[in-house]
């Protein structure tokens, strides 16, 4: 396998990675309501009022405001629905790098920003809403782990920017295959 193939396969796998991640991040925020009845029932069974009380409570009080929500308020939910939308939307996205790295570097920096945004995010918003500090942690680490991916795979599309460049006379890029 040439060099620029490894660095094409190797940028396709760190990117349908992290899209899967998305997706499985935006389809969770559909059904919160009946995924938080399952997380305090699963956390009632490990144990968690004994060993986590604090995390228990704070399971118990965002279950209790999503009930009261969903009872009297639906319309609010629809905010998830959008959030889950919106991740899928951004996961279509990365189909442009997935084709063509080099051309569509800009996506790849763009999430970089976006996973970037959401340090300042969490701890604005945070303490805003009343969220404890140890869930903002949780929410920052969600753009801490999702630039990982994505600052590897745009390490690796600069290098076959440069490999692209050196092969074709004149330095113009030639298009992925």
């Amino acid at each position: 396998m040439s060099d620029r193939a490894a660095l094409l396969k190797g940028i396709r796998v760190w990117l349908v990675f992290f899209v899967v991640c998305l997706v499985l991040s935006g389809v969770t925020a559909f059904p919160l309501v009946h995924e938080l009845r399952w997380a305090e029932q699963t956390a009632r069974s490990l144990g968690a009022p004994e060993h986590l009380p604090g995390l228990m409570e704070w399971i118990e009080r965002v279950r209790d405001g999503l009930d009261a929500a969903d009872a009297d308020h639906p319309f609010l939910l629809y905010g998830t629905d959008w959030l889950a939308f919106a991740h899928l939307v951004i996961a279509v996205a990365f189909l442009g790098p997935y084709r063509d790295p080099v051309r569509n570097i800009w996506v790849v920096e763009f999430g970089l920003i976006a996973c970037a945004g959401v340090i300042p995010l969490a701890l604005i918003c945070g303490p805003v809403r009343g969220i404890p500090f140890w869930w903002s942690v949780i929410d920052m680490a969600f753009g801490v782990f999702g630039a990982i991916p994505l600052y590897l795979v745009r390490k690796k599309i600069k290098r076959l920017e440069a490999l692209t460049e050196a092969a074709v006379p004149g330095g113009a890029a030639a298009p992925a295959q």
